[in-house]
Formats: C-alpha cells, sequence, structure tokens
C-alpha cells in the first residue's frame, strides 16, 4: 500500500518565547459559574488539541492591511478582545465544590499564548508538511508544547494557543481546550470570533450565551433512560483498554464517493443510511477483528450524538456548553466479526437514534446520582464527526486554514479509544473524510487487510491501494 508524498521522517526545533497570560482587552465581571452536569463529567476531564495551517500568499490576505503583519500578534491581540465576550470561557479557572461539582471563578487571569517560529536551520515550510494536510502531524510535541504546570484541569489555563512560524511565511496556529468547558461547535463560535475581531471586527457576529443552567439536572434528579455507556466493568478504567499502549501506530485513512459507494453495497437500498453511520459500522467490525479478542468478549461503540438540534424550544444562539452524549452499541466480538456490515450498520442506527432531549436531561440526571463518572473505555471504540464545525473556514486575515480540525486519533487518557471523521480533498481533488486511527502495530495490519477486503481490495479505490496518508509510530 503506497505511502502519501509527506516526509514521515520531518523533524525539526522551535524557539519559543515564555509563555505569557492574556487577559480580556477590558475589565470583565468577577464572579462564579457553574458549569451544566452534561459538562461536568469524568470523561471530560481532559485538555483536547487542535491544530490549523496557514499558507501566507497575497492572494490570501483579507485586505491589505495583513500584508507583512506578524500572525501571533494579530491573533492574540484578537484572542483579548473575544476575552471581553468569552471571559468565562478562557479567562477563568475551575474550581471544585461539594458533589464534584465544577465553576467557573472568573478571575480574568486570561489564557495561555505561546509565540514560536521554527528554527531557521531547520528549514520548515509549510509544503513539508505535505500537500494533503491531515493527522498525525510529526513534531506535534513542538508546535503545541505543554507548558509544565498548565494541563491540570482545576486551577490551569482554560485554552492555551501557540502560533509557530514558518519560513515560507506561513504559520501554524495549535489549540488545546479544557474539554469541560465546551464542545467542538462551542470552540469553533470562540476561535470564530476571535477571527471576526482578527479581521476588524468591532463584535462577534454571534454573541456567546452562558446558560449552563438549562443542562444542570432537575430537582429531585431523576434517570428516566438508560445510560449503558456508562456501565460499570469488571477491572474498568481508562489504563485498561485491553489495547497494549508501547507499540500503538497511528494511520489516517480517506473515504471519498468510491469508498463510500463500495461500503453502500452492504446496506440494503431500501434503508436510510448517512455516511457516520456506514464508516462507523465498516471501522468497529474491522477494528474488532482486528484486536482478535475472544468471541464472547464484549465490545462497545460509542457514537458521539450532538444533540443542539433535538431541543425543544431550541437552545439559544450563541450557546457554547457542551451538548453531546457517548451513546454506545454494544456486541460481542464474535457476533459483530462474523456478521456482515448490516449488523454493525443496525446496533449503530438505533443507537444514534436514542439520543432525545429526554434523553439528555436523563443524562444530567445520571451524572449526578452516580457521582459523574467516566464512561466505559474497556473494548470501547468512540468516533466523533467533526466534518461540519467549520474549523477550515476560520480566517484570521490571511484566508481559510488548509486545515482545520484534531491534532490526532486517541486523545485525552485513551489514546487506542477514540477516532474523528475530518474533512478531507485528496490529491485528486475529490472532497471526502480522513479518519486518524491509531492501534498497536500488528493490529493495525490486519485492520488495513480486512478494511481493502470490504472495499474490494481493488485499484479503484485509493484507500486499498494508495488511500494510507502516513504513519508514524506513538510514544504514547
Amino acid at each position: 500500500m503506497a505511502q502519501s508524498s509527506i516526509k514521515t521522517s520531518l523533524v525539526f526545533n522551535v524557539t519559543r518565547r515564555d509563555a505569557e497570560l492574556v487577559p480580556p482587552a477590558r475589565p470583565t465581571p468577577y464572579e462564579y459559574k457553574e458549569l451544566s452536569d452534561i459538562d461536568d463529567q469524568e470523561g471530560l476531564r481532559f485538555q483536547i488539541p487542535g491544530i490549523l495551517f496557514y499558507r501566507n500568499e497575497d492572494k490570501n490576505l483579507t485586505g491589505s492591511n495583513y500584508r507583512g503583519r506578524d500572525p501571533a500578534k494579530v491573533i492574540k491581540e484578537a484572542v483579548a478582545k473575544a476575552l471581553v465576550w468569552y471571559y468565562p470561557l478562557a479567562a477563568g479557572r475551575l474550581m471544585e465544590i461539594s458533589g464534584r461539582k465544577l465553576m467557573v471563578n472568573c478571575n480574568g487571569e486570561g489564557i495561555m499564548f505561546i509565540e514560536a517560529e521554527a528554527d531557521a536551520d531547520a528549514d520548515v515550510t509549510l509544503q513539508d508538511f505535505g500537500e494533503a494536510l491531515q493527522p498525525p502531524f510529526p513534531c506535534f510535541e513542538q508546535l503545541l508544547f505543554d507548558v509544565p504546570g498548565s494541563t491540570n484541569v482545576l486551577d490551569s489555563p482554560l485554552i492555551l494557543i501557540q502560533v509557530t512560524r514558518l519560513k515560507c511565511g506561513g504559520f501554524i496556529l495549535a489549540i488545546r481546550l479544557n474539554h469541560t468547558m465546551t464542545d467542538a461547535p462551542g470552540l469553533f463560535q470562540f476561535m470564530n470570533a476571535v477571527a471576526e475581531l482578527a479581521r476588524g471586527a468591532q463584535s462577534p457576529s454571534i454573541l456567546p450565551v452562558w446558560e449552563r443552567h438549562l443542562l444542570i439536572a432537575r430537582e429531585p434528579p431523576r434517570a428516566t433512560c438508560e445510560h449503558r455507556e456508562y456501565d460499570e466493568v469488571a477491572n474498568s478504567n481508562i489504563n485498561n483498554t485491553i489495547i497494549p499502549l508501547d507499540d500503538m501506530v497511528h494511520k489516517s485513512f480517506f473515504f471519498g464517493p468510491t469508498e463510500i459507494a463500495a461500503l453502500k453495497r452492504f446496506i440494503p437500498p431500501y434503508v436510510k443510511s448517512s455516511t457516520f453511520e456506514i464508516i462507523t459500522a465498516c471501522l468497529w467490525r474491522c477494528r474488532t477483528i482486528s484486536l482478535q479478542l475472544d468471541p464472547e468478549e464484549i465490545v462497545r461503540m460509542i457514537c458521539i450524538v450532538n444533540s443542539r438540534s433535538l431541543f425543544n424550544p431550541p437552545l439559544p444562539l450563541g450557546f457554547y456548553g457542551n451538548t453531546f452524549a457517548f451513546p454506545v452499541a454494544i456486541s460481542s466480538a464474535g457476533k459483530l466479526s462474523s456478521n456482515p456490515i448490516g449488523y454493525a450498520f443496525d446496533l449503530i442506527k438505533k443507537t444514534k437514534a436514542n439520543v432525545t432531549q429526554k434523553y439528555m436531561l436523563s443524562l444530567a440526571a445520571f451524572m449526578v446520582l452516580k457521582g459523574r463518572p467516566h464512561f466505559t473505555v474497556v473494548r470501547t471504540f468512540m468516533v466523533s464527526d467533526v466534518t461540519r464545525t467549520g474549523f477550515g473556514e476560520l480566517d484570521y486575515g490571511w484566508g481559510p486554514s488548509k486545515y482545520g480540525g484534531p491534532a490526532k486519533a486517541g486523545v485525552g487518557a485513551i489514546p487506542g479509544v477514540a477516532s474523528f471523521y475530518i474533512p478531507f480533498k485528496n490529491g485528486k481533488g475529490e472532497r471526502g473524510i480522513v479518519v486518524p486511527i491509531c492501534l498497536p502495530g500488528n493490529a493495525m495490519q490486519i485492520f488495513i487487510k480486512e478494511l481493502n477486503s470490504l472495499l474490494g481490495d481493488s485499484p479503484e479505490h485509493p484507500i486499498a491501494s494508495s488511500g494510507l496518508s502516513r504513519s508514524i509510530s506513538s510514544s504514547l
């Protein structure tokens, strides 16, 4: 299987200025704000990274005012302005009160910001990352530096941004977010406000709304739905995923029109299906086979479902709290591996349909009643669709990003569990979805074989012959 042209051996260093705190540009209220009971669960208490790549070419510039300007300075100034409106999200610090309840101390301390540039002798340009930008990205730890003492969930900066200038004039914006504060649509809303202010707007086009009480458990809390995603499993903890973490490999896979059409062959034409459901069924089955589990082992597929459109009355425009659930499909490894794709597809479709407004309010109550547990990670695969969040459209004055989205698969404390669906255009100009996968080396080989088998193992299917983007060994 051919690799893409990226320099997988690309190694470089960056020179960083000291990290600094960027407070709001104007005084903001000093107050305490409660997170919702959807925000406030163990499975969201981690830092999640993202990354955006920008070219610095005259044809990309929003206006002549940006020619010759320093993107780090432009973005830092815009962040300070945005924090006037978004002061709870990024200018405060989290604290924990009774019942493990999280609150934001809106003290105006600000976000953490790092200005950096690739070392001159490294001669690194945006082209060195490849024409088809997709995770995993080499030397990511250089592009988003974990400042010592800044990674705790409590009493640490809620957002860290690093802007790294490249020799070609392009730059890379990397961001790390405390996930309890917001989800992907909420982060986009904040980053888009920064982009609008960077381009000269006087205020964000969508003003932020806190209103986290809308997703706080009612009194008395009552869980009215089943929440199998939080099942208590023997030996279940975030370090027991049935995946050896000392031999992990990251690879990205492209699903374009040809691949989707090939997978649709396994679903009856009269059944309404989404691209998400089809790809997820395929990946879950291939991944389960690759791990060579005992047939009686129970495996889980968590489909992250955004509930924003399910509320009546609707959540207010500008609400930026976490609004997603972790509904889970469950099967034995043997049944999932031996049955056709349609078996996994049906389980996933039914699982997604479980998420309603009632389900979300039940989930909020469940968090309170059960002590805010972590979702079950044992023998679990989780996927999140970020194809519609719009990170690729963020324009800070240098045009839309060439890539904007997750930095890698397997974030947080569960490196072998999570994957993302990211919008992507391949070398042929075909639009589709790229999915970063993280597996042990031997399991990855089996995974590729199974995936090729489903797609017909034909040169007509790019994923089977050359769609594998790249791999790097990971020291997770």
